[in-house]
C-alpha cells in the first residue's frame, strides 16, 4: 500500500521541461567553471543581454580572451574564449553565484564586497549597468551582487 501512494505522488510531481533553465545566470557560471576545469580552449552559453554584459565585464577585467555572438535563426549562442597562461594554467581560479532567484543579495555603496582580498572581482548589477566592483566604488553606485570571479 505504501508503494502504491508513493508511486500515484511521484506522477503528480511537475517537472520543468528540458532545455528550461531556472537560473541562466547560474548555468552560465556553471558551463564556464565546468569547461574552464576541464581545459576547453571556449564555451558556448545561451545569450542574453545580462549574459553579454558579465561576459564584457570578464573580458574588461581580464579573465577571458574574449566573447562573439553566433545566430542559429531565432536563437543566439554566446562563445566565451579562455585566456591561458604560458605554463598552462588557467585565468579564472574560481567563479561563485552570491544572488540568486531565491535570494537576492544587495550591496550599498559603502558595502561592495572584496573578493579574496582584492585579488578577484564581484560582478555587481547597478543601475548604471553591470559593472565589477572595483568600477561601482569609483562610481559610488551600490546595486545586486550577481557573481565572484576569482
Amino acid at each position: 500500500m505504501a508503494t502504491a501512494v508513493a508511486k500515484a505522488g511521484a506522477k503528480n510531481l511537475k517537472r520543468a521541461p528540458a532545455g528550461i533553465v531556472s537560473d541562466p545566470i547560474a548555468d552560465m557560471l556553471t558551463r564556464i567553471r565546468n569547461s574552464n576545469a576541464a581545459r576547453h580552449p571556449e564555451v558556448k552559453v545561451p545569450a542574453s543581454r545580462l549574459k553579454l554584459e558579465i561576459a564584457r565585464v570578464l573580458k574588461d577585467e581580464g579573465y577571458i580572451a574574449g566573447y562573439d555572438v553566433e545566430a542559429d535563426g531565432t536563437t543566439q549562442t554566446m562563445r566565451i574564449i579562455f585566456k591561458s597562461r604560458p605554463d598552462r594554467t588557467r585565468v579564472i581560479s574560481g567563479v561563485k553565484r552570491i544572488s540568486r532567484p531565491g535570494l537576492r543579495v544587495y550591496a550599498r555603496k559603502t558595502e561592495i564586497p572584496r573578493v579574496l582580498g582584492g585579488l578577484g572581482i564581484a560582478v555587481l548589477s547597478t543601475a548604471e549597468g553591470v559593472m565589477s566592483g572595483r568600477q561601482a566604488l569609483r562610481q559610488g553606485l551600490g546595486g545586486e551582487v550577481l557573481a565572484y570571479v576569482w
